[in-house]
């Protein structure tokens, strides 16, 4: 008798209010093309704000898209993550998150990724304008030190999986 296949490694997609993320359903076949079975968590402005078809992105992962907390008495919808994306990551939310304040699922989810030992990849989608301010350079080198890593260059979907492919990190 065969032994039954190992599940496939769950990945979190956290997806930011960003005019580019109506592209993210390319991220997650790219993920599933690469063995993940993928969740998606948007920020509460990316999920009602329209800036990607909701739907489709359900029914592309076969899972409800996440933007709110569950009460303790709803089941878990996804199982633990075994990696995190954060794309497109915004200005406002890289800097919520490097000063721990978890006041949505999205950032919550990614500070507590940091306790847990998940590793993180984020493709930063922020203009020239806000990426020359402090805070968020004080931010990306905060999250760095925390081992999160971060695309570089032209923004591309594929670059998660290929920053996810290099393995854990040391941070």
């Amino acid at each position: 008798m065969a032994e039954p296949a190992a599940p496939k490694p769950f990945l979190y997609v956290v997806v930011c209010a960003a005019g580019i993320a109506d592209g993210v359903g390319k991220l997650v076949a790219d993920a599933q093309d690469h063995g993940w079975e993928v969740g998606v968590i948007a920020t509460p402005t990316a999920a009602q704000g329209g800036f990607f078809d909701l739907a489709a992105v359900q029914t592309q992962t076969g899972r409800v898209v996440r933007s709110a907390w569950r009460t303790p008495a709803d089941p878990r919808p996804f199982p633990p993550a075994d990696a995190i994306v954060v794309a497109p990551a915004t200005f406002n939310t890289l800097n919520k998150w490097a000063g721990g304040i978890a006041d949505t699922l999205a950032v919550a989810t990614l500070c507590e990724a940091y306790g847990a030992g998940v590793p993180v990849v984020v493709l930063p989608r922020v203009n020239e304008e806000l990426a020359r301010h402090p805070a968020y350079r004080d931010s990306l080198r905060r999250l760095r030190g925390m081992g999160v890593r971060f695309a570089e260059g032209e923004f591309r979907w594929e670059a998660a999986t290929d920053l996810l492919a290099q393995g854990p990190t040391d941070g």
